[in-house]
């Protein structure tokens, strides 16, 4: 997961030491609210294990899940589709099948130029160096803003939800994708080392906002325990990693294929087409008189 990476300070060196894996709960602090001053927090995972995270990505939702679910949210065929914390764009040549253009915003500049490089034969992908609280793309501009497990993770994350929607056309949509914290056995790590997390409390934030939210049970699957050692090392603490693969060899007791079902919540919100006045719910929660949850439009 891109825990906490749309954010990172200016001021930092781009070449930071890397974190040590015996932290606890301090490599994921992305649940917790973001600093006013800070403006890029680095990522634990793929900012340091940057192959790790390349298995993870090959291994997540190998049925497909999460894609059915955005795409019956909303349909990026020929539209313009912007991909905010793409990393090293992984997930960009999917849109790119059927999107007219997507844009991929990535904070951190290694990762931007990779993400360059895997999609430098694909006319219509373009990236870009940015975060989510200034994006780099114009007023009403795209028709789909995709986040997967980056950046909004709640309370905090108010200034990219309002360039999330300065960037949307009318008839519009945000999917946020992050992991439900609640399914199991993954929640059941997480939780561990995250003590302090509140699921519902998340899940009010997004709803206060406007979005709707829908889970999504997926698995995971490895070539071997190897390559799930590998994934569960760069996304835990040392202490809960080895439970997580203690679990997972329970799970998977023979030689051969690994799988972990996994889940995850869709956010949704739709950029309504139309005038919306002020006190209903479409217009911004931050606006004062808004008050409902449920968008309409007079």
């Amino acid at each position: 997961m891109r825990y906490g990476r749309v954010l990172r300070s200016e001021r930092e060196d781009p070449a930071e030491p890397q974190p040590a894996r015996d932290q606890g709960v301090e490599h994921v602090r992305w649940f917790s609210r973001i600093p006013p001053a800070a403006e890029v927090v680095p990522s634990p995972n793929i900012w340091y294990h940057q192959q790790a995270y390349e298995v993870e990505n090959r291994a997540q939702d190998v049925d497909g899940e999460i894609w059915r679910v955005l795409r019956a949210e909303h349909n990026w065929t020929a539209a313009d589709v912007l991909d905010i914390g793409c990393g090293d764009g992984y997930h960009l040549p999917y849109f790119a099948r059927d999107a007219r253009s997507v844009l991929g915003v990535e904070p951190h500049p290694p990762l931007a130029r990779d993400a360059q490089r895997r999609v430098q034969d694909l006319a219509n992908v373009r990236v870009r160096k940015g975060r989510a609280q200034r994006l780099p793309a114009d007023d009403a501009s795209v028709d789909l803003v995709h986040a997967r497990t980056a950046y909004f993770f709640g309370p905090g994350c108010e200034p990219g939800l309002r360039e999330a929607e300065r960037v949307l056309r009318p008839g519009g949509s945000i999917l946020i994708v992050d992991l439900d914290v609640t399914s199991e056995p993954y929640g059941r790590w997480m939780r561990t080392d995250l003590p302090h997390y509140d699921p519902p409390a998340v899940e009010r934030f997004f709803a206060a906002h406007g979005f709707g939210c829908r889970r999504v049970t997926t698995r995971w699957r490895f070539a071997d325990i190897t390559a799930a050692e590998s994934v569960l090392r760069i996304e835990f603490s040392a202490k809960v990693a080895q439970q997580a693969i203690a679990d997972v060899r329970r799970l998977n007791p023979g030689p051969g294929e690994v799988t972990v079902p996994v889940g995850y919540r869709v956010h949704s919100r739709g950029k309504p087409t139309g005038l919306v006045l002020p006190g209903h719910s479409a217009a911004s929660p931050d606006s004062p008189g808004s008050s409902s949850t449920s968008p309409r439009i007079e």
